[in-house]
């Protein structure tokens, strides 16, 4: 038998058929079993696809035991240090880190394409007042195809170009805008001469005025550095639950706006989007810095229910990487913040403790990237109702490269899961009068 191939044999049957392996540049052996339903009359059963490869993709690689993020190659940690956001989503979107003249021309076209259309702008105006800002980014970013119909035809790839990049130009700009509806204040339009972070940061904060510059608003440079940073960081990470949802949307043929819409409803998900919220609400629960000893001894508890948020990851078996790249952030920020808010002396505390605890370390639950980022959030006036919101923003360059790679690959089947069947076998119908 070949090195190359895995056997699977049918004992019911004694049959045995030999599947070809598949090696990635970087990875685990795949099987390709597509051939399993033909050669042995059953399907595989891998309930959240915990081991089950959906599709080719050159974009980003993870090695949760070793704790390595790439984006096309290139480790988080440099990109983090070395590069804008505006060049990370570059990287993704084309496969290559942008030289001085394609980053200029990409870095305009998304400065230009933040307006939205008025019409688009007056569509706020139909949501209530306490609607949730995620309520509010599904809704008009699934209405974009309503609003900028006119390359649509998926077939080209210049049609293609355009409908990302007007994708990644607006999401601040809607983002910025749900965030003023839900707490009534009036939309302060996009900025031209500012930077992808600064530009938000001030649709977000600023006073809006008859030329829709606030003269006595200033982005604090160090902010907008961490911003940038956590945007490169959420970027992408692989075939998680709302990217998936966005290739599988995408797999249709549904229009770019769809399929982020799609992923943004996905992304929604307490169990996905969520996290850094929770860590505020964790912290919240605790209460003091007295208390942490209490708290940590009922995380130890495999019978109480409480669970440290922020601490370990699902892929990341020994550290975050991209939590080593954001802590010291993190610390300069609060160096810098409001010292007396009992929140972020509590944070600091549960972190410094949790680091030399014994257990955490014998786990290896260390703090990862949603502890920091809900930290970073809140040190910057982010209401927590936006955490999630933030994530979608960053997160839209990695859903568009991901259908964009779709959407130009050479044979893109729609998305078709099985399933494991558990209800009523084949019976009668008994006539209503009868039942």
């Amino acid at each position: 038998m070949s090195k190359d191939t895995l056997s699977i044999r049918h004992n019911g049957t004694g049959h045995e058929v030999e599947y070809p392996l598949l090696n990635g540049t970087l990875g685990k052996q795949t099987v390709d079993v597509r051939g399993l339903y033909k050669d042995l009359d059953c399907f595989t059963y891998d309930a959240g696809f915990k081991v089950t490869a959906s599709c080719k993709s050159k974009i980003t690689y993870i090695d949760g035991e070793k704790g390595i993020l790439l984006y096309r190659g290139y480790p988080i940690e440099q990109l983090a240090e070395k590069c804008s956001f505006i060049e990370v989503a570059y990287l993704l979107m084309n496969g290559e880190l942008p030289n001085v003249e394609q980053l200029d021309y990409f870095d305009n076209e998304i400065r230009h394409r933040s307006m939205l259309h008025e019409s688009l702008r007056h569509f706020f105006e139909g949501f209530s007042y306490d609607a949730h800002p995620m309520a509010m980014l599904v809704g008009v970013v699934g209405s974009l195809s309503a609003f900028y119909h006119s390359e649509m035809d998926m077939s080209d790839p210049e049609h293609r170009r355009v409908c990302a990049a007007r994708v990644l130009g607006k999401m601040p700009t809607i983002a910025a805008a749900s965030f003023r509806h839900s707490v009534g204040k009036p939309f302060v339009y996009p900025r031209l001469d500012l930077g992808y972070c600064e530009n938000f940061l001030n649709m977000m904060f600023s006073r809006s005025s008859p030329n829709y510059i606030d003269p006595n608003f200033t982005v604090d440079d160090k902010l907008s550095k961490a911003l940038n940073i956590l945007f490169i960081l959420h970027a992408d990470h692989e075939q998680n639950a709302s990217t998936s949802t966005v290739r599988l949307a995408g797999s249709t043929g549904a229009n770019p706006y769809a399929c982020i819409a799609a992923g943004v409803a996905a992304l929604w998900g307490p169990a996905h989007g969520g996290a850094n919220e929770a860590v505020l609400n964790m912290l919240a629960e605790i209460g003091s810095v007295d208390r942490i000893p209490e708290f940590i001894a009922r995380a130890k508890d495999k019978d109480d229910p409480f669970r440290l948020m922020g601490f370990g990851h699902r892929v990341y078996k020994n550290f975050d990487p991209r939590a080593t790249l954001i802590r010291k952030t993190c610390h300069d920020i609060l160096a810098d913040s409001n010292k007396d808010d009992p929140l972020f002396e509590l944070a600091l505390e549960l972190e410094a403790l949790a680091l030399k605890d014994d257990y955490f370390i014998e786990k290896k639950l260390y703090p990862n990237v949603d502890f920091y980022s809900g930290i970073i959030y809140k040190a910057l006036n982010i209401p927590v109702e936006m955490f999630t919101v933030m994530f979608a923003i960053a997160r839209s360059a990695g859903w568009l490269a991901h259908w964009l790679e779709m959407v130009s690959a050479e044979s893109a089947p729609i998305g078709r899961p099985r399933q494991l069947y558990l209800g009523e076998t084949n019976r009668d119908v008994i006539p209503l009068a009868e039942r």
